[in-house]
């Protein structure tokens, strides 16, 4: 195992979420053993595949970070769980599967799965020798859809995707917490771990396909999130909506391998990965928060609660702000980034992202008005349905995140400056 500055912003994400999504689980009261343990097990599998520096180690575990998962959304999660759990289980063992096979293939031919090996003898090889009966060219074509598909289902990036909202739906919060936050990120970080480096001819010939999926995702993420009144689904099409945008990035670089805007686009597809799982997790704590109090997510039944709950709606506001990308906070600078490097090498692609962008802004605005804005909804203003205030503790998971979203928009170069170190060594 080993670790460098794209790894590195992936586990500085991991490591603080995972504490926080424990903290935001007081709400669990039975069964409190095996849910730490799950979330340990979920930790440990997400840290593996971020530090791994073999193929074999990565694949296992790739593979061990979905049983906790699946566990957690079964057994603490709402009433649809087993139908969420069984879907995401089967859509993501799914897409492993050729993952499985192009790994094996990969260690049959070279006798190692060490990743720095195989980045130079899998490169080394003649597009026109003879592998398996077909041309190299052929076996890494199909080899890289293997790989391609497997992580887009777990970005997702659409048509993969519809496993995301019912995951989040019925997932308990904290299980939200970690499966936007950073669940999300190892397919992102698969292609730029992985795909990139083994198949930066297939990236290129096939950055146009890979593209028009990121750009599906951005634009059917940000529709399907406008026409959502569940508060909960509206935030996990959102996902797909942010996630899409990494992916983008990661098809100009691929595209326009070795320019300066192959840099930028990946730095911000990088940065994007770290500064969405700060403003998913906080969402879908937010979302927990007043779900816990009122147990509806229908956006009908609030209406106009700032006056209620005055300190949850300036948070709200502001994690909102930083998911939409409001300049002075972390997503804008991200989102920019990736628009910029895209831009050249895929004009179109990248203008009609911005339809999606569009849309980003009225599903975050339509989200905040049903909740806290427009005429009060009495019902949750007296007697024993009186909504209480967001308490210390639960203050206390935000801060950190709020510090985070605001340092990171104001002084992104903290961390850019060990991703663009990296980006530079790997590209």
């Amino acid at each position: 195992i080993g670790v460098d500055g794209i790894s590195f912003s992936m586990v500085l994400l991991t490591t603080l979420l995972t504490p926080l999504a424990i903290l935001a689980s007081f709400s669990v009261t039975d069964r409190i053993k095996p849910y730490m343990m799950l979330f340990l097990f979920l930790e440990t599998g997400m840290l593996g595949v971020f530090l791994a520096l073999d193929l074999l180690i990565f694949f296992v575990f790739w593979e061990i970070g979905l049983v906790p998962m699946y566990f957690l959304i079964n057994q603490w999660g709402s009433a649809n769980r087993n139908y969420a759990s069984l879907k995401f289980m089967i859509y993501t063992m799914g897409g492993s599967l050729g993952l499985l096979l192009a790994v094996q293939m990969l260690g049959v031919l070279f006798g190692t799965f060490d990743l720095l090996v195989l980045y130079q003898n899998w490169n080394s090889l003649n597009p026109g020798d003879v592998l398996l009966g077909m041309s190299v060219s052929t076996v890494k074509s199909i080899a890289f859809w293997a790989f391609a598909i497997a992580f887009a289902v777990k970005v997702p990036i659409w048509p993969f995707h519809t496993w995301l909202p019912d995951a989040h739906t019925e997932a308990p919060t904290a299980g939200s917490m970690i499966l936007a936050g950073v669940l999300l990120k190892l397919g992102a970080y698969g292609f730029i771990r992985l795909v990139l480096p083994l198949y930066p001819v297939e990236a290129k010939i096939f950055a146009g396909a890979l593209a028009f999926l990121a750009v599906a995702a951005i634009v059917f993420g940000a529709f399907g999130s406008f026409g959502q009144t569940d508060f909960k689904r509206l935030v996990a099409y959102s996902s797909v909506n942010h996630m899409g945008f990494v992916v983008l990035g990661i098809a100009a670089a691929g595209l326009a391998a070795g320019t300066a805007d192959a840099h930028i686009a990946m730095s911000g597809a990088v940065l994007q990965m770290f500064n969405h799982g700060l403003s998913a997790a906080g969402m879908f704590f937010l979302v927990g928060v007043i779900y816990e109090r009122t147990h509806t997510r229908n956006l009908e039944e609030f209406g106009g609660l700032f006056p209620l709950v005055p300190i949850y709606g300036g948070i709200l506001i502001f994690t909102s702000m930083a998911s939409l990308g409001l300049p002075g906070l972390n997503g804008f600078v991200s989102e920019f980034m990736i628009v910029r490097g895209s831009y050249l090498p895929l004009t179109v692609y990248t203008a009609i992202s911005m339809l999606g962008l569009l849309f980003t802004g009225a599903y975050i605005l339509k989200g905040i008005k049903k909740v806290l804005h427009g005429p009060m909804n009495e019902h949750w203003a007296h007697g024993e349905h009186k909504l209480t205030e967001i308490n210390t503790r639960e203050v206390l998971v935000m801060v950190p995140l709020m510090a985070l979203m605001l340092f990171t928009g104001l002084w992104p170069r903290w961390i850019l400056e060990i991703i663009n170190k990296a980006v530079t060594a790997l590209f």
